[in-house]
């Protein structure tokens, strides 16, 4: 269906960057880990909510992103919100493993609900108006303000749970509310041709999972590249949670991590503004280089020295904003309208994989060998990784 340009739709734009910055002053990312094991979990605790989390994006990511497809991307986006304020709550008065895990399943939902959803109605709507070839600016913009967003939260969050966790997750609570409100101006894009719907949300899920299976299997393309950045993306995101964990067991306290974090954060936030030219630069070579960065972050953990690990983890969270714009760019530009927020959803369904093997293994592992072992040991196994991959072209 080819659409009649209409520039009504980029004020889409705006309110999604207001919304992303508000989101993303989430408190507990900075936290969580912390949270739980000062509730009395232990790692390999921590790492099974992680997993069940990760488990619920897989059984719910292709439904929610099929319901996005039919139902509507805004609509999905505004459940997303409230979902992600009901599991403040429930984290706010657990006391228990299966409260914390309940939490985490919740959480999950909203953001299956809203993964596929937001990126998919930024892309159309610039669709609609004829800017789609700036998509991969207003990525890079997005994930700009979600590193800044996050420094933030990170600071603040580190303040206030060295006071009082309660009044981390109250304030959680009140940015997961606020975060609704940008959303509910957006105004739904066209993304589809007109045609009978089916009868149930059954059958959309069906049709939408057999239309995906059958993309995947007659471009390769796609399915390698979501394959790839899966392992590298939860490699990253597992460094980033547990380092929580690896500077307090050195020694320093919540608001000594959270500004390790904030730093951190500052660099990624750079990587995401560099990425446009980063990849002009190298290509699809950026790839490669960003995971053996991140590889190479893994290993320098081991020296356990905190001006070595903080700049090894920095060029880590560099890369890794840096792969995301590349990434989604590379996607979009594959994936038919009409299934995008469904496809775009398989792609997060693929790093839930990565996490759910992930996490809870390096939980288990870190609670026997000790963390900074098990991180040294994750680097390792992903330079092999990458051994094997430098042999496969994923772009062709």
């Amino acid at each position: 269906m080819n659409f009649k340009k209409d520039n009504r739709y980029l004020k889409n734009i705006p309110f999604d960057y207001i919304g992303t910055f508000i989101a993303n002053l989430n408190m507990q990312s900075a936290v969580w880990v912390l949270y739980l094991a000062y509730c009395g979990l232990n790692l390999a605790q921590i790492g099974l909510v992680e997993g069940m989390y990760h488990a619920t994006s897989i059984l719910f990511e292709i439904p929610s992103g099929a319901v996005a497809d039919l139902l509507g991307r805004k609509r999905s986006m505004v459940l997303s919100r409230l979902c992600i304020a009901i599991s403040c709550v429930i984290m706010l008065f657990a006391r228990s493993f299966w409260f914390f895990a309940l939490s985490f399943v919740v959480q999950a939902l909203g953001n299956n609900l809203n993964s596929g959803s937001e990126e998919a109605l930024v892309y159309d709507s610039m669709k609609a108006a004829g800017q789609e070839a700036h998509y991969m600016r207003v990525c890079g913009r997005l994930n700009m303000l979600i590193e800044v967003s996050q420094g933030i939260a990170t600071v603040a969050g580190g303040i206030l749970a060295e006071f009082s966790y309660v009044w981390c997750y109250s304030a959680c609570l009140v940015i997961a509310v606020l975060a609704l409100m940008p959303v509910l101006l957006m105004v739904e894009a066209p993304y589809a041709e007109e045609q009978s719907r089916p009868r149930s949300i059954r059958e959309v899920v069906a049709a939408h999972f057999r239309t995906c299976y059958e993309i995947l299997r007659s471009d390769r393309r796609i399915l390698k590249l979501i394959s790839y950045y899966a392992v590298i993306f939860a490699s990253e995101t597992m460094l980033f949670f547990y380092s929580q964990q690896y500077y307090y067991e050195l020694g320093y306290n919540k608001i000594q991590i959270s500004l390790i974090l904030l730093v951190v954060g500052g660099v990624s936030c750079i990587g995401a503004v560099m990425s446009v030219r980063i990849y002009a630069a190298l290509g699809t070579k950026t790839a490669q280089i960003g995971a053996c960065v991140i590889a190479a972050a893994f290993l320098i953990y081991g020296v356990q020295r905190l001006y070595l690990s903080i700049a090894a983890f920095a060029a880590a969270s560099f890369f890794n904003s840096v792969l995301y714009p590349v990434q989604s760019e590379q996607l979009n530009s594959l994936i038919p309208s009409a299934q995008r927020a469904t496809l775009i959803s398989v792609n997060s369904m693929f790093f839930s994989i990565g996490m759910i093997l992930l996490f809870p293994l390096a939980g288990f592992l870190a609670d026997v060998w000790g963390l900074t072992a098990v991180l040294v040991g994750t680097g390792g196994v992903l330079l092999g990784f990458m051994g094997i991959w430098c042999c496969i072209d994923i772009y062709s």
